[in-house]
């Protein structure tokens, strides 16, 4: 008799994820590219899925990764993972746009719902900023040096000083441009967000 007080299983989420859009094993395996073989023996947990897969499947049945790793709703325990990392520029991965130079920081730490940013802004305005970037989740935005004015689709601009910060929501149009009389500007961001593919999210808005 299975445990009530463990999580379900890889085959017990995806048997609910199946029943629930009510598909058959064929039907859900043209949609996901994955064989009728394969999946039934997931379900039946007698096989699991590579990281690969689980993307695959993700994206080919418009589903969030963390679905596929559901926790029990009565499983309220903290769970600690202990991961760390120190983030150095130095160590950071360097991305150079016509508006920014990023930084990103603790790259050695995968699957994080935290992305951490210092950036270099040269950007003087809106106009020549562009079109205003959407991305997932939630970010908060700490000036470092400078003076920059974050403009958003739905307020004013606001101009923020050396030793201010801001959180929005991402997913609202927003950009950060040097204000009048500077140069350039530092700040340091981080973005969040509850759902998986965060960094490729970010990345793609630097083409």
């Amino acid at each position: 008799m299975a445990d009530r007080g463990a999580p379900p299983t890889l085959g017990t989420v995806m048997k609910s994820i199946r029943s629930r859009n009510g598909w058959t094993l064929k039907e859900m395996s043209a949609k996901s590219g994955i064989p009728v073989s394969t999946l039934s023996k997931v379900e039946h947990d007698r096989l699991t899925l590579s990281y690969d897969k689980l993307q695959q499947l993700s994206q080919r049945l418009n589903i969030r990764m963390s679905d596929l790793f559901a926790e029990d709703d009565e499983d309220t325990a903290p769970r600690v993972t202990g991961r760390r990392s120190i983030g150095t520029i130095d160590q950071a991965v360097r991305v150079t746009t016509d508006n920014y130079d990023y930084h990103y920081l603790c790259t050695d730490l995968r699957q994080k719902r935290m992305i951490p940013i210092i950036t270099r802004i040269r950007a003087h305005s809106a106009r020549e900023f562009g079109d205003l970037v959407r991305h997932q989740g939630e970010e908060f935005i700490f000036v470092l040096e400078g003076e920059v004015e974050i403009h958003t689709e739905f307020y004013d601009p606001v101009a923020l000083k050396t030793g201010q910060g801001i959180y929005l929501d991402s997913s609202m149009g927003h950009a950060y441009v040097v204000a009048e009389g500077y140069e350039e500007a530092l700040v340091l961001g981080v973005c969040s967000s509850a759902d998986d593919g965060l960094m490729d999210s970010l990345m793609s808005l630097h083409g």
